[in-house]
């Protein structure tokens, strides 16, 4: 089974999302979290089961959140490039 690696932007977009919501609702960035979580699994279970978005990244949507994990995968281990919004600032990651 491969690793998954996040870029360290895509960390950060992460850690900005789940503190946003749970500052919105006690427990819903622990939610939002758990959901990239099964994403991950999502996406490490059948890598390449998600549309390509440009090139070889790959978009795998979060559920029940407006945000998409974009990856590549790589020999060895799955790279997270960005943790996106689905409706702001698109492209913003393609320099990763």
């Amino acid at each position: 089974m491969k690793r998954v690696a996040f870029h360290e932007e895509a960390s950060c977009e992460m850690n900005e999302a789940a503190q946003y919501y749970e500052e919105r609702a006690v427990g819903l960035g622990l939610t939002f979290l758990a959901e990239v979580e099964d994403s991950v699994a999502q996406i490490l279970s059948n890598p390449e089961a998600c549309q390509r978005e440009r090139g070889e990244i790959r978009r795998k949507p979060i559920r029940h959140f407006p945000y998409s994990l974009l990856y590549a995968i790589e020999a060895d281990y799955i790279r997270v490039i960005a943790v996106a919004h689905q409706k702001r600032r698109p492209g913003h990651w393609r320099n990763r």
